[in-house]
């Protein structure tokens, strides 16, 4: 069951895009498509989430999303280049207004001295561009995991005016 803080969050997302004619879609690794989930377990959400992608290897990044090999070889798939290439690619091949992608280190392995577990890359694309923010979590697992969720629609209402 979805927690009751992300439902109220998913239900503002629904109002603003709903109010702007605006519609989503995700591009998720890390969240393991979390916030597709969220984002559906709403009624009357077919009105505005076009579709998600979980794209947890490099190899589906690159087929599903166009996320180019060279990209994830030189920054990682846990970069900004790469949630930046997730969320451009999520927009364009479902012709959504916004798209979210997700990108990180949830733990609890996983983590570097220079990629931390709990780093995470949120990107949002609309039709001005594409921008990222970095964030670094400090929570287990299922937290980070959260977290990122609510990041993302969070940032998704702001992009949407509501």
């Amino acid at each position: 069951m979805t927690d009751p803080a992300l439902l109220e969050l998913a239900g503002r997302l629904q109002l603003a895009c709903l109010a702007g004619a605006l519609t989503v879609a995700t591009a998720e690794s890390c969240t393991g498509g979390l916030i597709a989930a969220t984002l559906t377990d709403l009624p009357g959400s077919s009105a505005y989430v076009l579709g998600g992608i979980v794209s947890y290897s490099d190899a589906a990044k690159a087929a599903l999303l166009g996320v180019p090999a060279a990209l994830v070889w030189e920054h990682g798939a846990v970069s900004a280049e790469v949630a930046a290439a997730m969320a451009t690619g999520a927009r364009l091949r479902f012709g959504a207004s916004l798209a979210v992608s997700v990108t990180g280190i949830a733990g609890p392995g996983g983590g570097t001295d220079s990629k931390p577990v709990g780093l995470t890359f949120i990107g949002l694309a609309d039709a001005a561009g594409t921008e990222v923010h970095q964030v670094t979590w400090a929570g287990d697992r299922a937290a980070n995991r959260q977290a990122s969720v609510a990041a993302a629609i969070a940032w998704l209402i702001e992009r949407a005016g509501g």
